[in-house]
């Protein structure tokens, strides 16, 4: 799910408004765009690339490593099944609302077929320095930049802002993966904690929360298994409970889930937890001083 120099990147809906800006932005900063998907353009070039009917039928001609998924709500699972089938190992999925049932559906044959979903309803990934899939502005110099932080965020702006304060910092970032903010996703940030944890390039790691669901709580567990540094910032600390906040899974129920057992168990585990997103890069400056 880290994204590596050279992988090539297949675009489903790269001829929308979306999926070209961001195409052109993720090429800009070096990503490997080397083919899209719209039925109805199959046999076109756009952007430079061969655009095609489907995900099965790019990848016979021009082996993926990864799928991005710039398709509306209701045509998602198709696309989302058309890159399993195709053989795609990892599948970046941008769109949110997707309805329930699809999302089961599609985790359950991406489950059979190996393939490593990030989403649904994620910003996407960055390395910084070497390329980019999604809608994070990976190409923009004064928010990313090469450095040995790991990024963990559900949230793409406040992952967007982490990696701001880390620049700004002087630290840099060694990968961005954000999540996505739905209830039911295919990586969570014990996977992700996992990934940064075996990536040699990754010396500390920030990690993004927000109330609802138990993902901290279970990262919390494998935290107290690493050595790599962890400092970590969950919103919604004074939001009311048994309420729905942003994102579908922030909902807290019966405290856990909520801002004190995540803080808890993430202290324990011997977890850097601040007040603010400001002080995870002074948090981190502290350990390379």
């Amino acid at each position: 799910m880290i994204y590596r120099s050279g992988q090539k990147v297949l675009v489903q809906g790269i001829t929308g408004k979306q999926g070209t800006f961001w195409s052109q932005k993720m090429m800009e900063m070096g990503t490997s765009v080397v083919a899209g998907v719209n039925p109805k353009r199959a046999g076109e070039t756009h952007l430079g690339v061969p655009v095609f009917a489907s995900a099965v039928e790019a990848t016979k001609q021009i082996p993926c490593d990864l799928s991005v998924i710039f398709v509306p709500p209701m045509l998602a699972r198709d696309a989302i099944v058309d890159a399993i089938d195709a053989g795609v190992g990892c599948v970046v999925v941008l769109t949110e609302h997707i309805p329930a049932q699809h999302v089961l559906e599609i985790h359950a044959r991406a489950k059979r077929a190996g393939c490593r979903i990030v989403g649904p309803n994620t910003a996407g990934i960055v390395t910084p320095g070497e390329g980019f899939v999604g809608i994070m502005p990976g190409h923009n110099q004064n928010i990313f930049k090469p450095g040995h932080i790991g990024v963990i965020s559900r949230s793409g702006s406040l992952g967007t802002l982490i990696c701001l304060n880390l620049t700004r910092a002087g630290l840099g970032q060694s990968a961005f993966l954000g999540i996505g903010g739905d209830p039911m996703i295919g990586t969570t940030t014990r996977d992700a904690l996992e990934a940064l944890d075996r990536d040699e390039r990754t010396h500390a790691i920030a990690m993004i929360g927000e109330i609802g669901g138990t993902m901290e709580e279970e990262a919390a567990e494998y935290a107290r298994t690493m050595k790599k540094p962890i400092a970590s910032f969950i919103a919604g600390r004074s939001s009311p409970p048994d309420k729905k906040m942003g994102h579908a899974g922030a909902i807290v129920t019966g405290g856990r889930g909520g801002y004190a057992s995540k803080r808890e168990a993430l202290e324990q585990a011997g977890v850097r937890v601040v007040d603010t997103p400001h002080e995870i890069a002074l948090a981190l400056q502290g350990v390379y001083a």
